[in-house]
């Protein structure tokens, strides 16, 4: 049975007061991404988010804590992205093993680059969703959200009489 919500991972890369994103062209115009896409079957969130980071912007990821969620509910959007409700989970990321971001071989349709966007600029590009605010406010203040992870819980220990 599948979900009618769409879980997508999202890498947020911030360095030197700026914030990595992936830059698109198609019919709403230039508009940019955090690299990001939908969890795979048989794949944990955190999976997708180092698999969508590479795909995305060919670097290696360490996923962080779990800094911003956003939902989209179509019903109440008139629409807007579509008709899927979607929860988008946006990771704390870093950069490893020195890979540099930047276009893949294979990019997904009409995206056009991966750029560093200043933190100050970023009121002056399309960012969807429009969290311009919020990445602004959570780079100042590093409040995360905690993200609970089943298999990393303690086991209960059954005791014998």
């Amino acid at each position: 049975m599948a979900s009618h919500i769409r879980v997508r991972a999202c890498a947020l890369i911030i360095e030197n007061n700026s914030i990595l994103l992936v830059e698109f062209n198609d019919h709403r115009g230039l508009h940019y991404n955090l690299p990001a896409g939908g969890v795979e079957a048989n794949e944990s969130v955190i999976e997708a988010v180092m698999r969508e980071a590479k795909e995305e912007a060919s670097i290696d990821v360490e996923v962080g804590p779990l800094a911003l969620v956003y939902e989209y509910a179509p019903h109440l959007n008139n629409d807007k992205y579509g008709g899927v409700q979607s929860l988008q989970l946006m990771f704390d990321c870093k950069i490893i093993n020195g890979t540099t971001p930047q276009l893949p071989a294979n990019p997904d349709p009409n995206q056009t680059g991966v750029k560093w966007i200043k933190l100050n600029d970023l009121y002056s590009i399309e960012l969807y969703p429009n969290i311009q605010e919020q990445i602004i406010l959570y780079s100042k203040t590093k409040e995360t959200i905690t993200y609970i992870e089943e298999q990393k819980l303690e086991r209960y220990v059954k005791i014998d009489d």
